[in-house]
């Protein structure tokens, strides 16, 4: 089998598909029935592409959500309206990039953004689980159809931190009502996806990324404390969730920008790891984070962890070469110590949400290829079967 590869969740969705998750999120009409086909046609087409392309450990690429955590106002009460969230700090400091973005903006008139999510405005419950069931019953079905797809497959649901960091709230006083409430709603997916037997992956990029948005103006420790407090609340959601059947996913933010107000790894490692997963997701194939690898030779995993290294940029059109993955691969199973605990993956996801996704399809697939190719040629260095 070698070392396992996968990715971080989101991938391309069809252009029908996202046309009408774009017309949906700027209130135009569209018909409920030919959106829940056209979701259930991509779910079936993105598995049988990923066996195909030799990722192992893979998912439904989030066909069925307009974006990684947009998809909660359809599933729970609470969520109206919408706001502008404040901008990445690092980009503003560059003029031309800004105007390069505003740019990029104007010509994905069908997309969904995730800097104009709804906003908060009434107390947070899981109302409808019909779209989670659909999503898991279509999921099933396009596995059976691949043959049994994946050698572990896996979900992803939304981390509580990124939801109330990005969903401002104007119903609840205290934060930390609000993160509770959402966390106790999450909750009835992390369950529904481990019932199935899949991988759940806790998408949080809050855990690095907020420092340069929410926290931008605020020091440090105000940051960590926040991650600690996160941290403590998601434990709680998974308290009747096998430690070893969750990964969790951060990263400081899947755009091509600057990066240069980024928090650095080693001042949210030690938080992270008292997270109560069996694996993390980290970015260390981008110029900015690649270096931070090494940290994990200064703050080790836990025993019973594994690492989920980014080997692949999904900001930028270069098809890493299977050498270089392998490379990356080497350095990270030096730096975890066990070569049978990484699996090569991805920095984040190609489509977080719809239409947004600065990498086209088919360079996806190559890069995605690439990604096994190197893999196998990792497993053999390292004598990994």
């Amino acid at each position: 089998m070698g070392i396992p590869t996968t990715h971080a969740g989101s991938l391309p969705r069809p252009l029908e598909l996202t046309g009408l998750y774009a017309r949906r999120a700027q209130g135009g009409h569209v018909d409920a029935d030919a959106l829940a086909a056209a979701g259930r046609a991509a779910t079936d087409a993105i598995v049988a592409r990923q066996v195909e392309t030799g990722v192992t450990v893979g998912n439904n690429g989030e066909q069925q959500r307009e974006g990684f955590f947009l998809y909660v106002q359809h599933r729970m009460s609470g969520f109206g309206g919408s706001w502008k969230r404040p901008g990445r700090r690092d980009v503003f400091r560059y003029p031309g990039l800004v105007r390069e973005y505003e740019t990029f903006l104007r010509v994905r008139a069908e997309a969904v953004s995730n800097m104009e999510p709804p906003m908060n405005l009434g107390a947070v419950r899981y109302v409808d689980r019909g779209p989670l069931e659909d999503e898991c019953e279509t999921f099933r079905r396009a596995l059976e159809r691949a043959g049994g797809g994946f050698g572990q497959p896996f979900m992803t649901a939304a981390s509580p931190g990124i939801v109330v960091s990005a969903m401002k709230s104007g119903h609840y006083a205290d934060r930390n009502a609000y993160l509770a409430d959402v966390a106790e709603a999450l909750r009835v997916e992390y369950e529904a996806i481990i019932r199935n037997g899949w991988l759940l992956q806790i998408d949080a990029p809050d855990l690095a990324m907020e420092r340069h948005f929410l926290f931008a103006d605020e020091p440090l420790r105000a940051f960590q404390d926040w991650v600690e407090l996160v941290v403590g609340t998601l434990n709680g959601a998974l308290a009747n969730v096998p430690r070893e059947r969750v990964r969790l996913h951060v990263c400081w933010g899947n755009y091509e920008g600057p990066h240069d107000m980024d928090v650095e790894l080693r001042d949210v490692l030690p938080i992270l790891l008292t997270a109560d997963v069996g694996g993390l997701v980290l970015p260390f194939a981008n110029p900015r984070h690649q270096h931070e690898v090494e940290e994990l030779r200064r703050t080790p995993l836990a025993p019973d962890q594994y690492l989920v290294a980014g080997v692949i940029d999904t900001t930028t059109n270069y098809v890493e070469h299977p050498e270089t993955v392998a490379e990356r691969l080497e350095r990270a199973a030096r730096a975890v110590g066990d070569p049978a605990r990484i699996q090569a993956g991805t920095d984040c996801g190609f489509d977080t949400s719809a239409g947004m996704g600065r990498v086209p399809e088919d360079v996806v697939w190559a890069k995605l290829r690439s990604m096994a190719e190197g893999a196998r040629i990792a497993s053999g260095r390292l004598g990994v079967e």
